[in-house]
């Protein structure tokens, strides 16, 4: 019978994940995190650019939703990232009702986190219709509304401080439709909803001329915009932790929403509206920061595509595809030989792989994260791998069991004990079924690493995590087209590899 050395195995599995994670976070660079949306994503770039004088710094952007950016924060995979004091009250520690600053650091200490340098802005929530919507003009008054169409962002679906306690308040009904807050102002400019979740600083309710509704019950609590961070970076980086201390104050509503506008409206790239505002107000970031940069207008697709971080963002989407397909292999080609091997196993093995598919992506990545203790490479890794395992056991078992009882025969005839005809008969000839599986799964891989980059794994996905935030189709396409095309390469060497395998088998024969 074909068995693995189990200690090889073991090897070969730490080698892998000490690759994949190379470049990790070390102690001697402050990372910032953001969420994924615009102002995360500028807030990070502001405090980025602030600490980068005085200490190494890298910005991992557009992690996710809460959950995701504050497992990185506990995990210490970052250092700080801009959140809201009403999300720190209510969904972090799960307040039901506004709690003093003194007690929510308090609370936050045992952590090892904490809160400080307000940035003199709040982002509150609230619900907007179309300017001309007629009878609605505050939140009360959707109650006697049931026709109006709901379209909200999932995570104030979800959240605490979101759409259940503001159902509960206001006696709605209504079931809302998830809604990714990137396009949900186009959405409903279409006419596809009637009501959506905004934050007051967003830059398109002016531009699209929307009402927003008036809070008449005093639903929502203040969201003052705050820095989020792990006790022990003021100590590790305290030149840094100073300037980033200066902007304590210094960021306007009137600010927040001009950077916002430069981005979502004029096409800014994140960093270069950060430099902006910095320029503006006297806060050097980088030798680059004095001269702001200003694009005459957006770049267009061609421009976004081969910009200068394409071959980066090429180099850590091959990394994950690559490094999933082989421990899919080491892991799945054993299987299934089992399942082939063993009939009694043969569903257990096959039905388990099944299930795993089944699971959605992203809740996978959302339990991964906790349970191995950090974001980026090895939690996506890991994901990645359970969805390339189906098709590689089912093609080994399935190709295993295609070859023909006469050959078997002949080999056992031969006087081959059960590993040699394993490995000098049964697997020469499955092995264009096994590629066969093999191809689909890298395939696939190529296209669900694209959900790495929510996670902080890099990859094309980085660039669809933006063009969300934006609504930007172009940067959308500039992440989708070279997944696409990586994938119709990796479908073409695979078919070669097919080829070359069939015409040997003859040989074999």
């Amino acid at each position: 019978m074909f068995v693995l050395n189990p200690s090889r195995l073991v090897a070969l599995f730490s080698a892998l994940l000490w690759s994949a994670t190379v470049g990790a976070a070390s102690d001697d660079t402050l990372h910032v995190g953001s969420k994924r949306f615009t102002e995360s994503y500028i807030l990070g770039e502001v405090l980025t650019q602030t600490a980068a004088p005085h200490a190494r710094v890298v910005h991992m952007q557009g992690l996710g939703n809460t959950a995701i950016v504050l497992a990185a924060l506990q995990a210490g995979r970052i250092d700080v990232y801009p959140e809201y004091l009403g999300t720190i009250d209510l969904e972090i520690l799960k307040h039901t009702q506004a709690t003093p600053l003194a007690q929510i650091r308090r609370e936050l200490a045992p952590m090892g986190l904490g809160v400080a340098v307000p940035l003199g802005f709040n982002n509150t929530y609230a619900l907007a219709t179309r300017g001309d919507a007629e009878g609605v003009r505050k939140l009360s008054d959707l109650a006697a509304r049931d026709q109006l169409r709901f379209g909200l962002s999932h995570e104030f679906i979800g959240r605490a401080d979101g759409w259940p306690g503001l159902a509960a308040r206001y006696g709605l009904r209504q079931r809302p439709e998830g809604l990714d807050h990137g396009i949900a102002y186009e959405a409903l400019m279409q006419r596809q909803v009637d009501v959506i979740d905004i934050y007051s600083t967003d830059a398109k309710i002016k531009q699209y001329g929307l009402r927003v509704l008036d809070d008449d019950r005093a639903y929502f609590p203040r969201y003052d915009a705050v820095l989020l961070y792990r006790r022990d970076a003021a100590r590790r980086f305290p030149a840094a932790w100073k300037a980033i201390g200066q902007l304590e104050g210094r960021i306007g509503a009137d600010d927040m929403i001009a950077m916002n506008a430069a981005a979502e409206i004029d096409g800014k790239s994140f960093a270069d509206v950060a430099r902006d505002w910095l320029a503006a107000h006297g806060a050097s970031a980088t030798g680059q920061a004095a001269a702001a940069v200003k694009p005459a207008a957006r770049d267009g697709l061609l421009a976004k595509i081969f910009d200068r971080n394409l071959w980066p963002l090429t180099r850590q989407h091959l990394t994950l595809v690559l490094f999933a397909v082989a421990m899919a292999c080491v892991i799945g080609v054993p299987l299934g030989v089992m399942a082939a091997v063993f009939p009694r196993l043969r569903q257990l093995v096959l039905g388990l792989t099944g299930v795993l598919q089944t699971v959605p992506s992203l809740a996978l990545l959302a339990l991964l994260i906790p349970l191995l203790g950090r974001i980026g490479t090895v939690p996506a890794l890991v994901a990645l791998v359970v969805y390339a395992l189906l098709p590689i056991v089912r093609n080994t078992c399935t190709g295993l069991l295609q070859v023909p009882a006469g050959l078997r025969m002949a080999a056992l005839a031969l006087g081959l004990r059960p590993s040699q005809r394993m490995w000098l008969v049964e697997l020469p000839l499955a092995l264009p079924v096994i590629l066969a599986g093999v191809k689909t799964a890298a395939v696939m891989s190529v296209g669900t690493a694209t959900i790495a980059a929510f996670i902080g794994a890099g990859g094309y996905g980085e660039r669809i995590t933006i063009g969300l935030a934006l609504n930007d189709n172009d940067m959308l396409l500039a992440g989708a087209i070279p997944a696409a095309v990586l994938a119709l390469l990796t479908q073409a060497v695979f078919e070669l590899l097919e080829r070359l395998a069939g015409r040997a088998r003859p040989q074999r024969s």
